[in-house]
């Protein structure tokens, strides 16, 4: 069997645990033996078949995996859901204390209490969302 087979057997090979691990470092390796099965392909002899699997394994692995690791821990911009709606600006519809009340929020109406107890805010008021608690935002 050609000497280049071996090399695509072995890049399969290591596609295996990729998939069941989900650990990207083995398809960066598989394609560092992808890489040595062409220059196999190509006629190179032995060693630089060996020279290149490493070269483009190591590339691969120091390279892609910190871009990688950077791109996971970054915090995404689109926020959603209840996160979206904080620090939204909102219309008071009916008078809004440290127990009840009702604003307008992002075209709907929710049931709303004050952070701070002490404070009470009367229908037209504009108020900031602090956060939301169950479905009542706590507004300031």
């Amino acid at each position: 069997m050609e000497t280049w087979v071996w090399w695509l057997i072995g890049a399969a090979a290591l596609g295996i645990p990729l998939v069941i691990t989900a650990l990207p470092e083995f398809g960066m390796i598989a394609a560092g033996a992808v890489a040595a099965a062409i220059t196999a392909a190509l006629g190179a002899g032995a060693v630089l078949q060996v020279v290149v699997f490493a070269v483009v394994s190591i590339a691969l692995v120091s390279v892609v995996r910190p871009i990688a690791n950077r791109h996971r821990t970054t915090i995404p911009v689109l926020r959603t859901g209840v996160d979206a709606l904080r620090g939204r600006q909102a219309v008071v519809v009916e008078r809004v204390d440290g127990d009840t009340g009702r604003i307008k929020l992002g075209g709907e109406i929710w049931s709303a209490r004050s952070y701070d107890t002490d404070q009470v805010f009367e229908a037209g008021q504009k108020v900031d969302v602090i956060e939301i608690e169950g479905a009542t935002a706590v507004v300031m």
